[in-house]
C-alpha cells in the first residue's frame, strides 16, 4: 500500500497508524481552541485527531500538544555549531523546521557553500529549508571571496529545499530599481527582506519589487508600516538585536496575523541557555500575548509565510511534527516528534550521526603579509567619525569627536571609550585593511577579533594597542579562524572555528564553555557588552545604519558610499 493510500486507511480507521499520541491537549491552529483526542500518525504524517487503536503510544500525559516550532529566517553559521550539532540543540527545544539563508558559507566558500549546507542537512531530523542568497556581497563596499549572480542563485533554487530567494539586503538598490539586483528578485516568487529603517515612499517601492517580508523592524511602528503593506513582518530576538519586546506591541494593537518569529543570528550561549523559538514564546506570554497568538507566530505562521502548506499545524495530512509542552507559561518541552519519529525526550535530541565535514571548507582565512603601520590612522586636522555601538541593536550610531593626537596621529583612547577598529580582507590575500573608530566596547587595554564578520566575513578586530591587533589577526589565519582576545602582545584566549572560519567541530556545551572563557577575558580587559564579538561581527556590515567599516574603509550606509575618517 503507498504512503498516501496507508495515510487515508488509517485515516478512515481500516489501518493502524504507526505513532499514536495520547493524553494531550491538542492545539488547533486554525481556530486556536484546544482539543481533546489522540493524535494518529502513519508515514509521517498526520492522519487525524481522535481515538485510534495500535500503534505505538506517546503518553503526553495531560500536556500540551503543539505543532512543531518553525524558524522563520535564522543564520545557522551564527551558531558557531556544524549542521548536526545545531539541529540537536534547536530539536531539544522544540524547532522541527528552520528557513535559513546560509550566506555566510557562501561570503566565505561561494555558491559551493550553500550547496555544502544543503547536503549536510539531507538526513537529519530538523527539516532544514535553505533561502538562495541573493546578496554575496551585500553591497559594492564589501568584499567576498566571490560574487554570487543570478547563474549562481538559480543552480542553488534547483535544490530540493531551497524555496526561494533569500533576505535582499541591498536596500537601496532595489529601491533605486538597479537592474543587476532586480534581476535576482525575479528569480523566485518567494523573496525575503531586510530593510532596517526603510519607511514611506521607499517602503513603497522596495513592496513593490515583490519583497515579501522583513525581520529588521526595531519598533513597532515600523512593523506596522511593513504589515499594512502587505509584507510578513518576522519579529526577532537574536543574541545580538534584542527586538521582540518592542515589537510586541503590534501584537497587543492589532493582533497576530502576518506576523511569525525568526532569531536571525542566535550565539550558542543564547541557544543553550535561554532557548530558541520556545524562549520566545515564553517572553512573549510572560510580557502579555495570549499562548495561542504565540503558538500562531511560531508554527502555522512562518509556514504560510515561506508557502510551506504542510508545515505548522495538527491536522489530516499535515507532516507529522509535534512538540509536547509541560505548560503554556514556561513552554517546558517534554518530548519532540519529527517527520513522525521521536526526535528529542527531556530536554535531549536522540543521537544521530553528523555527516563528515569535507577538507574543502577548511583553510579559508588567506591574509596577504600585514604593512607596517596597517592600523595607523594617519592625521587629522579637525574632528573625525566615530562608530558607536547601540547596546542590544545591530544599529549603530555616526558620531564625531575630537580626537585624540600623538606623535601626529589619531590614536585610540581608552579613557575616552574610542578604540581602534580594523577589517583585514581575508579571501583573497590582497592585504587591504580598512580602519576607524569605535565607541562603546568600553576596553581599556588589549585587542579582540574576529573571522565571523558579517557578510563578507573578513577579519574584524578592535583594540587600543596596535600590536595587540597585530597579534589577534596573525593568530587567527594560524587558526583558520574563529576568536581571539590579546593583551600585551600574548594571545590570552581563542576558540577555533576552522570549518569556513566561521563553524567549530565541537560539541555545543564545550563551544559555549569557550565562549565563557572568552567573554571573562574581555570582562577583565573592560568590556562589559552582554555580546560583544556578536556585536564586532555586525560593524562590518555596510547594510545597517548608520556607520559601519568594511576592508575598503567606512561606510555610511545611508549613502551608501565610502567615507573618509576625518569630516
Amino acid at each position: 500500500m503507498s504512503g498516501r493510500a496507508r495515510l487515508l486507511a488509517v485515516a478512515r480507521g481500516d489501518a493502524e497508524p504507526d505513532l499514536v499520541v495520547t493524553g494531550a491537549q491538542v492545539f488547533s491552529a486554525f481556530t486556536r481552541e484546544w482539543l481533546e483526542g489522540d493524535v494518529a500518525v502513519a508515514d509521517g504524517r498526520i492522519a487525524g485527531v481522535g481515538s485510534y487503536a495500535g500503534g505505538a503510544r506517546v503518553d503526553a500525559a495531560g500536556g500540551f500538544l503543539v505543532p512543531g516550532f518553525i524558524d522563520a529566517h535564522v543564520h545557522v553559521e551564527s551558531s558557531k555549531l556544524l549542521p548536526a550539532e545545531f539541529a540537536r540543540v534547536v530539536l531539544a527545544r522544540g524547532t522541527t523546521a528552520v528557513v535559513c539563508d546560509p550566506h555566510e558559507l557562501a561570503n566565505v566558500l561561494g555558491a559551493d557553500g550553500a550547496h555544502w549546507l544543503l547536503d549536510a542537512t539531507e538526513e537529519l531530523p530538523l527539516r532544514v529549508y535553505v533561502m538562495a542568497p541573493s546578496c554575496v556581497p551585500a553591497s559594492a563596499l564589501e568584499s567576498p571571496r566571490m560574487a554570487l549572480g543570478p547563474g549562481e542563485l538559480a543552480g542553488v533554487l534547483a535544490r530540493r529545499r531551497a524555496i526561494g530567494v533569500a533576505e535582499v539586503m541591498d536596500f537601496p538598490s532595489v529601491v533605486a530599481g538597479d537592474a543587476d539586483v532586480l534581476a535576482k528578485v525575479a528569480l523566485h516568487p518567494h523573496v525575503d527582506g531586510h530593510a532596517p529603517g526603510v519607511t514611506g515612499r521607499a517602503l513603497d517601492a522596495y513592496a513593490a519589487a515583490g519583497i515579501a517580508s522583513d525581520h529588521e523592524a526595531t519598533t513597532w511602528e515600523e512593523a506596522l508600516e511593513k504589515r499594512r503593506r502587505g509584507m510578513w513582518v518576522l519579529l526577532r530576538e537574536a543574541s545580538g538585536a534584542r527586538n521582540l519586546s518592542a515589537l510586541l506591541e503590534l501584537v497587543r494593537r492589532h493582533g497576530p496575523a502576518w506576523c511569525a518569529f525568526c532569531t536571525d543570528d542566535r550565539e550558542p550561549e543564547t541557544l543553550v541557555r535561554e532557548g530558541h523559538l520556545d524562549a520566545m514564546c515564553r517572553q512573549a506570554v510572560a510580557e502579555g500575548i495570549a499562548p495561542e497568538d504565540a503558538l500562531l507566530m511560531a508554527t502555522l505562521h512562518p509556514a504560510r509565510c515561506h508557502g510551506l502548506a504542510d508545515h505548522g499545524a495538527i491536522a489530516p495530512g499535515y507532516r507529522a511534527d509535534l512538540v509536547v509542552l509541560e505548560d503554556l507559561a514556561s513552554f517546558g518541552v517534554r518530548t519532540v516528534i519529527a517527520g513522525g519519529a521521536v526526535a528529542a525526550r527531556d530536554g535531549a535530541a536522540l543521537p544521530f550521526p553528523t555527516p563528515p565535514v569535507p577538507a574543502w571548507v577548511r583553510g579559508s582565512v588567506r591574509i596577504g603579509p600585514l604593512a607596517p603601520g596597517a592600523f595607523e590612522l594617519g592625521p587629522a586636522a579637525g574632528r573625525v567619525r566615530v562608530i558607536d555601538i547601540v547596546p542590544g541593536q545591530l544599529t549603530t550610531g555616526a558620531a564625531d569627536v575630537e580626537p585624540t593626537v600623538r606623535d601626529g596621529a589619531v590614536v585610540a583612547d581608552p579613557a575616552r571609550d574610542l578604540a581602534k577598529l580594523a577589517v583585514v580582507e581575508r579571501h583573497h590575500g590582497t592585504g587591504r585593511v580598512g580602519a576607524g573608530l569605535v565607541r562603546g566596547f568600553g576596553l581599556r587595554r588589549g585587542a579582540f577579533a574576529s573571522s565571523v564578520a558579517h557578510d563578507a566575513h573578513n577579519l574584524v578586530v578592535a583594540g587600543v594597542s596596535d600590536e595587540d591587533l597585530v597579534v589577534c589577526v596573525e593568530r587567527l589565519a594560524t587558526l583558520g579562524g574563529g576568536l581571539v582576545v590579546a593583551a600585551g602582545g600574548a594571545v590570552l584566549g581563542e576558540l577555533a572555528l576552522p570549518v569556513a572560519g566561521l563553524l567549530s567541530e565541537a560539541p555545543a556545551a564545550e563551544v559555549v564553555g569557550g565562549m565563557d572563557e572568552l567573554h571573562a577575558r574581555l570582562h577583565e580587559l573592560g568590556v562589559e557588552l552582554e555580546t560583544p564579538f556578536m556585536t564586532l561581527s555586525f560593524l562590518a556590515l555596510s547594510v545597517i545604519p548608520e556607520l559601519k567599516l568594511t576592508d575598503r574603509g567606512l561606510v555610511d550606509v545611508t549613502a551608501a558610499q565610502i567615507v573618509p575618517l576625518a569630516l
